[in-house]
């Protein structure tokens, strides 16, 4: 029998630092309907005729601060290390291939190495612990339409989400436990932000999501899909393992882009304002991310941390995202493994 497929993809991260290629990654990325999911000639104008323009080369001096000349992208970075670390774990009977879903290594490459190796079946592994339409939603979309020309298909399966993951949350609070939580005034869960009306799409119901009181903060049948109600289970169930009273933590969205109203609280107004309330240190762990990236590098540790300080404040401190940590690497093997034995 052939061997068993494995692809890991990640959303994505330019081919390098340089205006050029950081205005293609943007390109691509804000182009997918799945992101910007409104009427297709306005998205193009949006896009190219607003956004990337002026977002594209600020954005190259941002990830100019990050990039490492030895091993570049950081996302990059941890997720081949993710990808190399996997495949030792799980040995010759798989084959382990990473993708990003915008740029480089493209999912149909990795997808015809697969095809090229007689792979028996395929698991998809989307890196995104709680479920959206913008980011695991595109990937099974991209993978479907690749796969619609293969005269013949092998098995596939793909992991929804894994917010509740044991190994994952258990990852999280070894990386939160070295800094000691209770050492701080506040802590912050900050996950990436959605717009508001991609909650309300997901909602299959049409009668929860934002028309009920605290909608989110307890999964349930009529939102168990909904990303920011997997988000609010995430980080309590971090808080939870690390002992962190609720009154000693905030759940926030960031990196909001637009007028539109997104997901709320904005991480950017909960920091104000607990700077404003006297709080001098701050704790961040983000959750939404399994790999550090410019989100987390750079908005989190620069932005906020010059914001709360100008308010008053006096430290900033991320939680390192999952990268290559033994235990989120069993958290990988688990999942492809026990994903195989139900299938």
């Amino acid at each position: 029998m052939g061997k068993k497929g494995v692809l890991l993809v990640n959303l994505g991260t330019p081919n390098s630092a340089s205006t050029a290629d950081v205005r293609t990654y943007l390109n691509e990325f804000l182009m997918d309907p799945r992101v910007i999911d409104v009427n297709p000639v306005l998205r193009t104008l949006l896009v190219r005729g607003l956004i990337v323009p002026f977002r594209a080369p600020k954005s190259a001096k941002l990830y100019q601060k990050i990039w490492s000349d030895t091993t570049g992208s950081p996302l990059m970075h941890y997720s081949i290390l993710q990808q190399d670390a996997l495949q030792q774990r799980l040995g010759d009977e798989y084959i382990v291939e990473l993708a990003m879903r915008y740029q480089n290594p493209t999912i149909q490459s990795a997808l015809n190495r697969l095809k090229d190796a007689l792979v028996d079946d395929i698991q998809v592994i989307a890196l995104f612990p709680q479920y959206a339409s913008a980011s695991t939603g595109s990937v099974y979309d991209k993978v479907m339409e690749l796969l619609m020309d293969w005269p013949t298909k092998p098995t596939i399966s793909f992991v929804n989400s894994f917010h509740d993951n044991e190994l994952m949350i258990a990852t999280f609070a070894e990386n939160g436990a070295k800094y000691d939580p209770a050492k701080f005034d506040h802590v912050l869960f900050s996950f990436h932000g959605l717009p508001q009306r991609q909650l309300i799409k997901a909602d299959h119901t049409q009668k929860h999501c934002l028309k009920v009181s605290n909608c989110c903060e307890t999964l349930t049948d009529a939102n168990k899909f909904c990303y920011s109600a997997q988000s609010h289970h995430t980080a309590k169930l971090i808080a939870e393992k690390l002992n962190i009273p609720k009154e000693k933590y905030t759940i926030c969205f960031q990196s909001r882009l637009g007028n539109d109203p997104w997901v709320q609280p904005y991480t950017s107004e909960v920091v104000a304002n607990l700077a404003k309330e006297g709080k001098k240190s701050l704790l961040v762990f983000c959750p939404a991310f399994v790999a550090d990236c410019l989100e987390t590098v750079y908005e989190v540790t620069t932005e906020y941390g010059d914001e709360f300080k100008a308010l008053g404040g006096e430290r900033v401190q991320l939680v390192e995202s999952l990268n290559d940590s033994p235990t989120w690497i069993s958290a990988l093997e688990k999942m492809v493994r026990d994903n195989h034995i139900s299938a």
